[in-house]
């Protein structure tokens, strides 16, 4: 070889440079994968990451107030809520201005709407004057401040204008002191009244019935797994076909079918009665309360326990245990040395899952539950569907996605998320 080809670059087949060669074939095989992958991150994107965005962006979004009324925005700037004294009529015209306009465009209900979850009885006044205002002429019709008192007493009550000036930043904390039984007011963070403070009350509500309910499935899912595990393959798919069953049926006919069982006159309490464990005077209350949740939901759950359980538990090697009795181990120490250590792994997974589906059932316990039986998830359908209070079903759930995600963090530094297996 001459000196130049020695001290030439390296070339491929067709002629390029090898180093480049090996650059564009690793960088089609990436588009390569990017390309098999890309509908799953389409459908992540779509479905988990915008929806989780824009519920944190509409926990404190806030515009509606600032946007329908923005002259009425600026004018109370200038006014001192805590004078007690109503404002000028700049304000009442200013005011008057924007009304017309939101009428117009059809925004007065929405703003009495946003506004009536803080003060009950705005958005019928909104709704009232709005009827009315729009007869008024803007340009020649003052004073406004007489005549929107006389439309309705509330725009001549201080507290109407507070409320207006306290939520009329575009981005807010409200939603979230809402969310844990406070409100936002012109002197900072206040306390609900008592009769309103149940927002605390049903996240730990929530927090320790998941707790029980993951707990009761480690309890009947144990010995499943471990019976479906060492039986006989024949033997345990057949059995398994029992576990997975509940999935082949609805999930609305099993929990109605649970509150036929539970109720008073139900199946369980029938057959007690009739065996003589309970007088017919005395049968037992289960329905409605925090017992037919727990009792319908661990039913319900319970197979998503079992699954990883028997995963894990079909992988321990038989010989690990013969090992132990034929070195003198009782079938006990055999157990609780050598075998349940190698099932802890299966325990955590399904506690996870558990766990973290139980936290956010809300058809269950709304059927079952009553009202001592219900989870901070029920309220946030509620807001959703009901209330239409969409910012304060979002910022609930995003303290629960919060809560759920510490308790992750907790787990992980005691047990170690490395430890969670499915097999």
């Amino acid at each position: 070889m001459t000196d130049a080809t020695q001290s030439g670059p390296m070339l491929a087949a067709d002629g390029t440079p090898l180093k480049k060669s090996l650059a564009r074939s690793l960088r089609r095989r990436k588009l390569r994968a990017l390309a098999l992958i890309a509908p799953l991150l389409l459908f992540v994107l779509l479905s988990f990451v915008i929806p989780i965005v824009s519920m944190l962006f509409r926990s404190v979004e806030n515009s509606i107030v600032s946007e329908t009324l923005p002259l009425t925005v600026i004018e109370l700037q200038h006014w001192d809520a805590e004078s007690g004294e109503l404002p000028d009529e700049a304000l009442y015209a200013a005011f008057t201005k924007d009304m017309v306009a939101a009428v117009e465009a059809k925004q007065h209900t929405r703003l009495g709407t946003r506004l009536n979850y803080e003060q009950t009885g705005m958005s019928s006044m909104f709704r009232k004057s709005g009827r009315q205002i729009k007869r008024l002429d803007v340009e020649a019709d003052a004073p406004f401040k007489e005549k929107l008192i006389d439309i309705h007493d509330g725009w001549g009550d201080v507290e109407t204008w507070k409320v207006i000036k306290t939520h009329a930043v575009p981005i807010t904390n409200g939603y979230f002191l809402n969310a844990v039984d406070m409100r936002r007011t012109p002197e900072g963070a206040q306390s609900q009244p008592e009769d309103k403070q149940i927002l605390i009350k049903l996240f730990g509500r929530t927090l320790f019935m998941s707790l029980v309910i993951t707990g009761s499935c480690i309890l009947l899912a144990y010995p499943i797994s471990y019976l479906l595990a060492n039986l006989p393959m024949r033997v345990s798919n057949l059995l398994m076909i029992l576990v997975l069953l509940p999935f082949w049926t609805s999930l609305l006919v099993r929990t109605s079918a649970w509150k036929v069982m539970l109720q008073q006159q139900g199946v369980i309490n029938e057959t007690l009665v009739w065996l003589g464990l309970v007088a017919d005077d005395a049968r037992l209350v289960i329905i409605n309360n925090q017992i037919g949740t727990i009792i319908a939901m661990t039913h319900i759950l319970l197979p998503f326990m079992v699954l990883p359980m028997y995963s894990v538990m079909q992988t321990i090697p038989e010989t690990y245990t013969r090992a132990a009795k034929s070195m003198g181990a009782t079938n006990w120490t055999t157990f609780w040395r050598i075998y349940f250590p190698q099932s802890i792994p299966g325990i955590g997974a399904g506690s996870i899952l558990v766990f973290i589906l139980s936290i956010g059932y809300y058809i269950t316990p709304e059927i079952v539950g009553g009202t001592k039986g219900v989870f901070i998830s029920n309220r946030i359908a509620y807001h959703i569907s009901s209330s239409l209070n969409w910012g304060l079903a979002a910022a609930l759930g995003t303290i629960l996605l919060a809560v759920v995600l510490l308790l992750y963090w907790v787990y992980d530094k005691i047990v170690g998320i490395d430890n969670v297996k499915l097999g």
